[in-house]
């Protein structure tokens, strides 16, 4: 079993930046990938980006490509994303997930098995 807690949304203007937090436990967390998600009112759940194991493989989506930053620290069990230059449309709530079921391999785009509780981002413009 994995646990997976969010934190650090809130309200921000346009144009600013906030740092989401996600930490992990239950299962050695630098084996497996780690993934970013977001869901908005009445819309379907869309993947932000992603990390390998290492850290040393990303993948993003093209709305967040150059805005986002997506990082993790295994000796915390943690991992970041940096969102910069907030649009009112990033507006949504954010999820972590784990992919525990492929250790220490790297596919951009995948299936999670674990998943955190979300936390809410607003953008006000």
């Amino acid at each position: 079993q994995v646990q997976l807690v969010e934190s650090g949304g809130g309200l921000v203007q346009a144009g600013g930046s906030l740092r989401l937090s996600c930490a992990a436990s239950g299962r050695t967390f630098s084996d497996y990938a780690m993934g970013w998600f977001r869901q908005a009112p009445g819309q379907e759940r869309e993947f932000v980006a992603a990390m390998s194991w290492s850290g040393g493989s990303t993948y993003y989506a093209d709305s967040v490509k150059g805005r986002f930053t997506i990082s993790r620290d295994n000796a915390k069990n943690t991992v970041y994303l940096q969102m910069n230059s907030l649009k009112p449309e990033d507006t949504a709530v954010y999820y972590c997930a784990a992919d525990t079921t492929r250790p220490r391999a790297w596919v951009p785009l995948r299936k999670y098995d674990y998943w955190g509780q979300g936390t809410q981002v607003t953008v006000s413009s």
